[in-house]
Formats: structure tokens, C-alpha cells, sequence
């Protein structure tokens, strides 16, 4: 099919290939291996002088087809899918780095990432410098002889920063490494870091490409050429996204716009409502004029997306107090879900970095952190407002 449509058409008419019996929604292939006509075939499929599928760790019908059809949504040649956010960024980074290679990243990232960065790779030789999200300066002060990759969130988890993708991208590539971008929060709907000069998008398929909380899934994307590494590494670490869970996420990306849409249109309502809200200290929201980087938001994204991060007066107490007068919001750390999920940064998905990670992030104990839903907005303020009379 010609990639030539808007972007609401590719999430719904790319990546089908229709089996003998020409069914009209994408078949689910549940198999753990692929049979050959022959021994000739076989030998060429492993050599990979014959494409076709040989054995789901790394080839199946219906994950090629979710990988089509996000690649096409980020307008990138190629997608690796994996068995979860993390799994994809892992992926990522054991495709392309070596011992004694050297990480340039974000210190407003996913608590998961500053471990894997900080502690795992450590042990393997892989250094990583963290850096202020929106310093260029210091992105620029970072870089040594040996690095190899640029990381970045934008907008961050949980305090919604925004980096200049442009900017950073311009700075890696002069110093010879790869920008990633996880685009988790804004997806290819919002934001398409490639076309602001990054180099591989990483998501945590799990979030808004699902949408409704069901199952786990990731996926790196760059140029044919870039993903061979991740491919390879996935192809024999085995970090697979499961057939299932590929079939659901890509009945999910049908309706990714029009749930993004939705998602912001809330969060910015919310967003103005929690400014008026006495015991509100802060409101963190890129579609707010008093966001610190409302402007590169706007001009890098469509919208402001679904995440609200709050600081409420009076630290833990206080903003335990909120979480737990809630009646309708769901305590829990997952996000992009068509439920709206409420959680405390510091205690869950930032709890197990240090406490002067957090304090260099700007994760403080009254911080709140709010993903909206597809609720109606007057039935989240109103349970909101509970926990914060």
C-alpha cells in the first residue's frame, strides 16, 4: 500500500495483508514456528536469502504488521517490536553500544531508565552523564571522545519538560552519536522526533498505542540500516513482543488520534483547573502558558497531551491525602490508559533512584502525577477535589 495518506488513514489501513481466506480485520497468528516446503527453503530462510517467517522470537505475521504500521505513523523506515517499553530501550542499547561507549542523557527520565542507565550498564563498560533535560549547555559540556548516544523524554515522566529535539539532535550529531527520543507521551499523533533531526523513537507501546490498559509492548524505530543491530540483538535475546499483544496494540493504533485529541482536550481543561485550586502550589501541563517550555511545545508538538503533574502544599501528607480521597481515578503507576490514573512519583515510578536523583529531576514529595483519561473532565475535578478540600 502507498504510504501517500494522512496519518488517521495509516493507523487504520496500513500493515494488513490478508491471509487465503481474505478476512477484513488482521488475522492473529498464534504460532510458535513457521513450517517449510522444503530443506532448500528452510536453509535460505535462516540465511535470509528468502524472506518469510521462521520462528516468533523474531518473525510473525502479526507483529510485522504492528511494526509497519507504527513505522509508517513516525514516517521511519524501519520498527523493532519488544516485549515492553524497558525491553525496547534495552534493546536499543545493546544493538548499538559496546563496553567502553558513553550515554548523554536526560536526568528528567522514567525512574526504570536512570536504573538501567546508572547501575546495569555501568557493570557492562556503557557510562552514562546526566544531564539537566534543558541545558544545552550542558547537553554540549556531556559529550566525550566516546559517546555514542543521546537520550532524551520529551515531555518528561512526570514533570512534563520539554526538550528542543532540534537543538539536542543538532548537538549529538556533532559530536558523531545518535539521538533516541522515547516518544511515549505524545506518540507519533503529537510528535514526530525524526522529522526534528532525531535518529531512533523509542515507545512503551503499553501506554497510549494500546489505550486501554490490556497488555505490555515497546518498539524501537530508525533507519533500516541503524535498526540492524536491535533486530539482531532481539533476534537472539529473545526480549519478543508476544503475537497477542502485537494484535491488540495494532487494533489500537485505529483509533490513536482521535483518543490523543481527546486526552488533551481534558488535560488541558483539567490542567486550568487545578491553576485555580488553592491547595495546588504548581501545575506542570506544555499546553500552559506557564509551563517553562510552553513555546518549544507548541512549536515541536500538535497539543499538549494527557499528562498533568501537580505539587500540592503540604509534601507526602498532603498529597497522599489526595490519592486516597479519589473514588473514581485508578492508583496506578501505568498511564495512556482510557481510565485516568493517578500515582505519587516519588514512592512508585521514581521510588527506587536516589533522593538526590530526585531532587536534581525536580521530583518532590508533593508532586502528583495525573494521566487523564476519556472520563467527562467535571467527574475528575470533582473527584479530585476531595483529597484536595
Amino acid at each position: 500500500m502507498e504510504h501517500d495518506f494522512e496519518l488517521e488513514t495509516l493507523a487504520i489501513r496500513t500493515g494488513i495483508h490478508r491471509s487465503q481466506f481474505n478476512e477484513h480485520s488482521e488475522a492473529l497468528y498464534l504460532t510458535s514456528s513457521f513450517v517449510f516446503d522444503s530443506a532448500a527453503q528452510a536453509a535460505a530462510r535462516f540465511c535470509g536469502e528468502e524472506p518469510g517467517n521462521i520462528y516468533s522470537r523474531f518473525t510473525n505475521p502479526t507483529v510485522s504488521a504492528f511494526q509497519e504500521r507504527l513505522a509508517a505513523l513516525e514516517g521511519v523506515e524501519t520498527c523493532v517490536a519488544t516485549a515492553s517499553g524497558m525491553s525496547a530501550i534495552l534493546s536499543c542499547v545493546m544493538g548499538l553500544l559496546a563496553g567502553g561507549d558513553h550515554i548523554v542523557a536526560s536526568q528528567s527520565i522514567f525512574g526504570s531508565t536512570v536504573q538501567l542507565f546508572g547501575n546495569i550498564l555501568k557493570r557492562f563498560g556503557v557510562d552514562t552523564t546526566f544531564v539537566p533535560a534543558t541545558d544545552l549547555a550542558a547537553w554540549r559540556a556531556a559529550v566525550r571522545p566516546n559517546t555514542r548516544l543521546f537520550f532524551l523524554e520529551t515531555p518528561s515522566n512526570p514533570l512534563t519538560e520539554v526538550c528542543d529535539i532540534a537543538a539536542v539532535a543538532e548537538i549529538a550529531h556533532q559530536a558523531g552519536a545518535w539521538l533516541a527520543v522515547d516518544n511515549c507521551f505524545c506518540t507519533p499523533v503529537l510528535q514526530r522526533p525524526l522529522d526534528l533531526g532525531a535518529d531512533i523513537v523509542i515507545h512503551s507501546a503499553t501506554k497510549y498505542l494500546d489505550g486501554q490498559g490490556r497488555v505490555l509492548g515497546g518498539a524501537v524505530l530508525g533507519s533500516r540500516q541503524l535498526m540492524e543491530g536491535v533486530y539482531g540483538f532481539l533476534r537472539t535475546a529473545g526480549p519478543t513482543l508476544s503475537a497477542f499483544n502485537a494484535w491488540l496494540i495494532l487494533k489500537g493504533l485505529e483509533t490513536l488520534a482521535i483518543r490523543m485529541e481527546a486526552h488533551s482536550r481534558s488535560a488541558l481543561a483539567l490542567a486550568r483547573w487545578l491553576e485555580q485550586q488553592p491547595r495546588v502550589e504548581r501545575v506542570f501541563y506544555p499546553g500552559l502558558p506557564s509551563h517553562p517550555q510552553h513555546g518549544v511545545a507548541m512549536a515541536q508538538q500538535k497539543s499538549g497531551g494527557g499528562i498533568v503533574s501537580f505539587e500540592v502544599r503540604g509534601g507526602k501528607e498532603a498529597a497522599w491525602r489526595v490519592v486516597d480521597g479519589c473514588r473514581m481515578l485508578s492508583i496506578t503507576a501505568n498511564l495512556g490508559d482510557t481510565k485516568t490514573t493517578i500515582t505519587h512519583p516519588a514512592t512508585t515510578t521514581h521510588g527506587r533512584i536516589t533522593p538526590e536523583q530526585r531532587a536534581a529531576a525536580g521530583i518532590g514529595d508533593g508532586l502528583l502525577r495525573v494521566a487523564v483519561g476519556l472520563e467527562a473532565v467535571a467527574d475528575i475535578q470533582a473527584d479530585l477535589k476531595r483529597g484536595l478540600a
